[in-house]
């Protein structure tokens, strides 16, 4: 399976449950429940080492991990205290540990994103993975996968563990450990049974930390630990402290287009704009736009730091202009919120948070607008204005095209936002259309 598959490939959460005495590969706990995302977007979830009465094994699951191949496991743990230095080491180690198994002895195994939290949930437990199969079983696969962990000298390392099945469809796993004076040395085998579905997605309370911020602070403590190896985030945090923490919104309303690409975004907003003799802004702001592919390629925390980051930014541009004119913002913090919700949330659109959750609140220290107002047009409306136009796509707005459950996610986590939530308007119809309905609807709750 190429890397570039591996956003739309089924998704394994593992559930850790308790402090092992051994440490796995020199790190915290080891793994003791996981989910996998099976066709069809659904999840379904498994226990590790423990006896569920009445479970019976899945042939589902046995058909993922278990023979013909073997399937292993590797987890990128956080470092204890999990503060923002120890969460951005930990991500960037797990996007380095993706790109060396795309390549050498990996080339020929799938990959399978995998998320790893202990049970109850919190923020502090959640760690990110890969589950790597290999279909021809080749022991070269397990020294190679032990000589990467070698290569990781500093604690905490990957956390390795590996599949096994039974003519009977039953797993097992079994973990990899590093002994003092004795080497790698493997433990185990655990039986793998079926397990009730937790009634929250585990991702969600790690999302404050991890994406979408509450705060103005939250989201510069990622930058700030960035800056030892990304000098452009010294750039970007200089021009967000120049902004006023506090700022208000003039006597003029601020209306936000939000949408899709290809959705007329730039078009309404322009014209928006003209009629209401108003200014025009956008997030994130021209000031830091030239290190937006930059940041783009970074995981998912640092990447919407910077996002998050340039809604501050704008919010004190907003306060000023407002003062004097109407302000339109082409995207603001629903489209920032929106992403990461759809992006770290695996499974359909059941699996995210659910309506009113306070992940989908304002941030209260961010300017609020008077009116946000989402586009929307048919997926195949939005396809041919895009390859008519050969945009330029970020990686979520590709994913968008190639992946329709994530466009589903996406269009549902908008419509849950709240204070301000998005008022939807049809912009499948002409432009004079459009736009007349829009300006109506800024008429009716504006003015």
């Amino acid at each position: 399976m190429a890397f570039a598959l591996l956003a739309r490939a089924p998704l394994l959460l593992i559930r850790l449950s308790g402090q092992r005495r051994v440490a796995c590969a020199g790190t915290m706990a080891s793994p003791r429940c996981f989910a996998l995302e099976l066709p069809g977007c659904t999840l379904a979830h498994f226990v590790v080492g423990t006896d569920v009465p009445g479970a019976l094994p899945d042939p589902r699951a046995a058909a993922l991990l278990g023979p013909p191949g073997r399937s292993y496991s590797l987890c990128v743990p956080v470092a204890p205290g999990g503060d923002c230095a120890a969460r951005v080491r930990a991500a960037r180690l797990h996007q380095r540990l993706l790109h060396q198994l795309r390549c050498g002895p990996f080339q020929l195994c799938q990959l399978r994103p995998m998320l790893c939290y202990y049970p109850g949930g919190g923020a502090d437990g959640v760690q990110h993975g890969v589950l790597l199969h290999d279909p021809g079983d080749s022991p070269e696969t397990r020294s190679a996968l032990l000589a990467l962990l070698d290569s990781y000298l500093e604690a905490p390392r990957p956390c390795l563990g590996e599949f096994v099945g039974d003519p009977r469809h039953q797993l097992w796993q079994c973990l990899w450990e590093l002994r003092d004076g004795q080497g790698w040395q493997q433990v185990g085998p655990e039986p793998v049974v079926p397990t009730p579905e937790p009634a929250l997605h585990p991702v969600v309370p790690d999302l404050p930390s991890s994406g979408v911020f509450p705060h103005r602070a939250a989201a510069r403590a990622v930058l700030e630990a960035c800056t030892p190896f990304i000098p452009e985030a010294r750039a970007v945090l200089d021009l967000v402290d120049q902004c006023p923490e506090e700022v208000q919104k003039g006597k003029f309303p601020v209306i936000v287009i939000e949408g899709l690409d290809a959705t007329g975004k730039t078009t309404v907003t322009q014209s928006v704009s003209e009629s209401l003799k108003g200014i025009l802004l956008k997030s994130p702001p021209d000031c830091i736009s030239p290190w937006r592919k930059l940041f783009d390629d970074e995981p998912t925390i640092i990447r919407r730091a910077f996002y998050s980051l340039g809604n501050y930014i704008v919010a004190s541009e907003i306060a000023k202009e407002s003062t004097k004119s109407p302000v339109i913002v082409d995207r603001y913090w629903h489209s920032t919120a929106t992403y990461a919700i759809a992006t770290e949330v695996s499974g359909g659109v059941r699996h995210l948070p659910p309506a009113h959750h306070p992940i989908y609140q304002w941030p209260r220290d961010l300017l609020r607008p008077d009116l946000v107002l989402l586009l929307t047009v048919s997926p195949e409306e939005r396809i041919k204005r895009i390859q008519a136009r050969g945009m330029d796509r970020t990686r979520e707005e590709a994913e968008l095209e190639a992946n329709n459950i994530f466009r589903q996610k996406v269009e549902e986590t908008y419509q849950r936002m709240e204070k301000p939530a998005c008022l939807v308007v049809d912009a499948s119809p002409s432009k004079e259309k459009v736009l007349q309905v829009v300006l109506s609807l800024i008429h009716d709750n504006c003015y």
